[in-house]
């Protein structure tokens, strides 16, 4: 296991949500699991004015976020946790002279003896990284002269490609890609990292995984929520952006890429950039037409309680052609996956939440037991990222009795099982790697401008092409229905529950 070193974690947007709700309790478990060194202190930063008191309070000690994880006996834990978090107020602007921000860094670096390592975490808007890292570098915090200097930043990495490199060239000049961390939590995610184990360190799936193999591949990302207040924001954005461009892409990657020289950041994230780079981008009218698929949902009954429609929820155009629902087939330029079709697709109000990847494999050449066709039937290795994180295997039996009539029987794994064992969350994962160094877990820039370069065709045709629709659907049901001829001649797409609505019908709404 890797040396957790003496460190200071420097919070830009330390009064807003995320800290609160995920950076915080991420902090507070590491502390309690003796992952965090003696000499480690939080430096919250942001405009609002607050003392060293009222933000411990704010944070952690009145903090429910924090609260409602701990049990009774480890509130005392809470307030000596407390005391590692400090505040500065930077005033009305981020950019700023950071004379006193670097002060205060310098006195705290001092008292508890950090050793001029830094961690400058920006929780804020994409818009103001390179105005910090030009301030930060002119008090010479990003000098790894004597200790280290890393810059974590949240996503989104640009709206689409053009902004992706300038937001990636704005922070480059001031700090050298390996000091830059791009933080995606899907990949903090236990099951998203077991896709490599999985893949690699086992014969009986290893040399499977290729076009010989596997039929197609399916990837899942439902949510039960609507955007709720995020409206305004979502509108802007949108399924293909928010979800599919950053967290479904890195999962595709994991899934095609080739096997690294060894299992190191700069390997595994070489292999990964180059998967991303063998996409068949679609650039024709005719070939996205008939590949993706956008939709919205409409106003529908779930459990007897009227929900809105996306054009009805607060901050969003009441004429808006954003998508809550993006299914995109696509197919990958290599040897391994050749002709093998992709079909991934990402929404709000589905009947419930999950996140899965399905591979499935071809059926015998020769085929004995001929029943009831491929649909339903063949085999499939169903890796589930949440909820009840595990693995499924389906496999064919013989039914019992006279015959040989096969049906398929499961084997399945899931983590809850491993009772002695802590599994991780997203945020203290990807918070302790970096704290070590190790940035296998985060996006460079290469790979977030590659994802960029496949998705930009998509969104460019979905605003600007005369013939494209945009497809409704009742909340609550799994997306439009003709999402299912995306899947041509192999059936429908895997649901992993049963629909909560009636209408599972689609319309076309503009």
């Amino acid at each position: 296991m890797n040396k957790t070193e003496n460190q200071m974690l420097i919070i830009f947007g330390a009064s807003g949500d995320l800290t609160a709700r995920k950076l915080i309790p991420a902090l507070f478990n590491l502390f309690r699991d003796k992952h965090i060194p003696e000499n480690f202190v939080v430096l919250g930063v942001s405009r609002s004015n607050l003392s060293d008191t009222e933000f411990r309070k704010k944070v952690a000690i009145e903090s429910l976020h924090l609260k409602d994880q701990v049990s009774t006996r480890e509130l005392s834990l809470i307030t000596s946790f407390s005391k590692k978090l400090f505040y500065e107020d930077l005033g009305d602007n981020y950019d700023t002279n950071y004379d006193k921000l670097a002060k205060r860094i310098g006195d705290l670096n001092t008292k508890f003896s950090i050793g001029n390592n830094f961690i400058f975490y920006l929780s804020t808007p994409p818009s103001l990284f390179e105005a910090i890292s030009k301030n930060l570098s002119e008090q010479n915090l990003n000098d790894e002269t004597d200790g280290f200097k890393r810059l974590i930043v949240e996503k989104p990495f640009g709206y689409d490609l053009e902004t992706a490199k300038n937001l990636n060239k704005g922070i480059q000049k001031y700090f050298q890609e390996h000091q830059i961390y791009r933080i995606d939590h899907y990949l903090g995610k236990e099951t998203v990292q077991n896709l490599l184990v999985t893949r690699f360190a086992n014969s009986i799936f290893e040399p499977l995984w290729n076009r010989n193999y596997i039929h197609h591949v399916e990837i899942t990302n439902a949510e039960s929520n609507g955007v709720g207040s995020r409206g305004g924001y979502y509108d802007n954005s949108g399924a293909l952006r928010d979800m599919f461009q950053n967290h479904l892409l890195q999962i595709v990657s994991l899934i095609v890429m080739e096997p690294p020289i060894a299992a190191n950041a700069q390997e595994i994230r070489n292999e990964k950039v180059k998967a991303l780079r063998s996409l068949r981008i679609m650039n024709d009218e005719k070939t996205l037409n008939d590949n993706t698929i956008r939709a919205q949902y409409v106003g529908s009954k779930i459990n007897g309680e009227e929900v809105k429609g996306y054009r009805e929820e607060e901050g969003v155009n009441p004429d808006s052609t954003t998508e809550t629902y993006a299914a995109i087939k696509f197919f990958v330029d290599n040897w391994r996956w050749k002709d093998v079709p992709f079909y991934v697709r990402t929404a709000k109000r589905m009947p419930t939440k999950v996140t899965e990847v399905v591979i499935h494999f071809k059926t015998p050449h020769h085929q004995i037991f001929q029943d009831s066709g491929v649909l339903n039937k063949d085999n499939k290795l169903i890796i589930r990222i949440q909820p009840d994180e595990g693995i499924l295997v389906k496999f064919g039996v013989k039914v019992p009795g006279q015959g040989f009539k096969v049906e398929r029987a499961n084997l399945d794994f899931y983590y809850s099982d491993l009772e002695e064992t802590k599994v991780m969350e997203a945020y203290e994962r990807l918070l302790l790697d970096a704290m070590q160094g190790d940035a296998t877990l985060y996006a460079r820039a290469d790979e977030v401008e590659a994802a960029w370069k496949f998705v930009d065709p998509i969104l460019n045709y979905w605003k600007n092409a005369k013939d494209v629709r945009m497809y409704g659907y009742s909340a609550g049901v799994w997306g439009p229905k003709n999402a299912d001829n995306l899947i041509d001649g192999i059936g429908t797409w895997r649901n992993p529950e049963e629909n909560l609505a009636d209408d599972p019908g689609f319309c076309v709404i503009c």
